[in-house]
């Protein structure tokens, strides 16, 4: 059995603690997880406390439109959507603009939602207890990942080793 510290971590490429990939995965699971605390009492998920944050700045939008904002399937996003929609905090109905698609709508409790959803960002800036001029340069740093992931898998430069 090899010993967890067998490679010096400073020079081995594959070393866990210098993947991307790694502190990427953690630090969402980690931030996720305290924003839990703030969206349990308001009876949502964090995907569900997404597709409000949409809605709230947006107004009603298709799935195809909340779909391209959040960057989900359409197929992972309608399930969330028919959960808010039990909890009476999005209608679904038809798109005037398409009769064939669904337009996603706030009921009323859900508009009246966004006042306790208000406290939230300062409780995690509060809770993570880091300078919010790091916080946003974290967020404009992942911008430029996300970016830049996108056009490697658009480009078609992301490759599969083992081909």
């Amino acid at each position: 059995m090899q010993s967890v510290d067998a490679a010096p971590t400073d020079t081995d490429p594959l070393a866990l603690e210098r993947q991307v990939c790694f502190a990427l995965s953690v630090a969402a699971r980690n931030v996720v997880a305290v924003y839990r605390r703030f969206l349990e009492p308001m009876g949502l998920t964090h995907p569900q406390y997404l597709v409000m944050l949409a809605l709230w700045q947006h107004g009603p939008l298709s799935i195809k439109d909340l779909s391209r904002l959040l960057q989900l399937d359409p197929g992972t996003l309608s399930p969330l959507v028919k959960r808010l929609a039990a909890a009476d905090l999005v209608r679904r109905d038809r798109d005037p603009r398409d009769e064939r698609a669904l337009a996603i709508a706030l009921t009323e409790r859900g508009r009246a939602l966004r006042a306790e959803a208000e406290a939230i960002p300062a409780g995690i800036v509060e809770n993570l207890g880091m300078p919010v001029d790091e916080l946003q340069a974290l967020h404009s740093a992942l911008t430029r990942v996300i970016d830049a992931s996108q056009l490697a898998m658009d480009d078609g430069s992301v490759t599969d080793p083992t081909m």
